[in-house]
């Protein structure tokens, strides 16, 4: 039994996808289904994402969830920040570069200590309608610094040995069909092409 464990904000707990409940209740499906019609192996699929949440809150809460979801046989660990983590509120940064990236790496550290299999996902575009224009609760994303914290995420995951999943050059192509109607989080083609990105490393478990 292998256990998959989405830690993230907003996009990994599926908001604004009333289709297919977000990319982890996509995954959740693919492989129950595996398990039930084609007698795979089981995997289970958890989804621990938490709307605004940064990477702040990801270092709080990680070892209580993880340690009530270890499976006894193999677990693979995903992280999905970035998106709240760069963000400027009201004129507040929430986090700088500096500190996002110690919170990334001592959450990779923190991974390792339960499994080797750790996979960290790029940021996803944002629509060009909101590059560097604040929502209407005063929220700030631009590209240009969307792009720094990507490179950041892929330099760190070189550095701990673990898994970079680049889903930011997949959407950038074609990213008008793939963000909802609010510029930031994907739609229901957004949410599948995430998790057809996922499929395969759920699918060498099967």
């Amino acid at each position: 039994m292998t256990n998959f464990l989405f830690f993230g904000d907003s996009i990994t707990y599926g908001e604004y996808d009333g289709v297919l409940g977000g990319y982890v209740d996509y995954l959740k499906r693919f492989s129950h289904a595996e398990y039930y019609n084609n007698k795979a192996q089981e995997v289970n699929c958890f989804n621990l994402g938490i709307g605004g949440e940064t990477t702040v809150g990801l270092l709080k809460r990680f070892e209580v969830e993880v340690q009530a979801r270890l499976s006894p046989d193999e677990n693979e660990i995903f992280f999905f920040y970035g998106a709240n983590d760069l963000a400027i509120k009201k004129g507040v940064e929430m986090l700088t570069l500096p500190d996002f990236e110690k919170n990334i790496s001592q959450a990779i550290q923190l991974a390792k200590k339960y499994t080797d299999n750790v996979n960290v996902i790029s940021i996803i575009p944002i629509s060009e309608k909101l590059d560097g224009i604040p929502t209407a609760t005063g929220t700030l994303r631009t590209t240009e610094k969307i792009e720094l914290f990507n490179t950041s995420l892929k330099n760190i995951t070189k550095e701990h040995s673990v898994n970079f999943i680049n889903i930011y050059s997949v959407f950038n192509l074609n990213k008008d069909e793939l963000i909802s109607n609010d510029g930031v989080h994907p739609n229901e083609n957004g949410y599948e092409l995430i998790a057809e990105n996922i499929k395969p490393i759920i699918e060498k478990y099967l």
